[in-house]
């Protein structure tokens, strides 16, 4: 069956950093757009980046460019999240998600917490 199980949160100081990860199985991972969301207390759930099938193509929302960085290895069907200078307003759960619109296929992690407190 499809599962997506994300890793690697945690808590982190104000200006750490931490790599998600987030490993599939069950489905054909490299013809699939890989996306990272995350979803704060009482917030709705917001994209954080993408990433194309062959990994060729990147984009970020605005409040993480140039901090977070988007990454896949086909070879070993994982997608990762490398967040770096991380802010208190990065807390979140962040959830991996796989898209193949031909077949409207969406599938979703179960969510890894990131804290970031001093």
């Amino acid at each position: 069956q499809v599962q997506l199980v994300e890793s690697g949160g945690g808590l982190v100081q104000p200006g750490g950093s931490l790599r998600l990860s987030c490993a599939a199985s069950g489905f054909t991972f490299n013809n699939y757009v890989m996306y990272w969301y995350r979803q704060a207390p009482g917030k709705e759930r917001e994209l954080v980046a993408s990433i194309s099938s062959a990994g060729s193509s990147t984009n970020y929302a605005d409040s993480v460019k140039g901090r977070f960085a988007i990454s896949r290895d086909n070879a070993k069907n994982t997608v990762y999240l490398q967040m770096n200078s991380l802010k208190p307003e990065d807390t979140a759960v962040y959830y991996c998600n796989a898209r193949l619109y031909l077949i409207n296929a969406n599938y979703w992690g179960q969510g890894t917490q990131v804290t970031v407190s001093s």
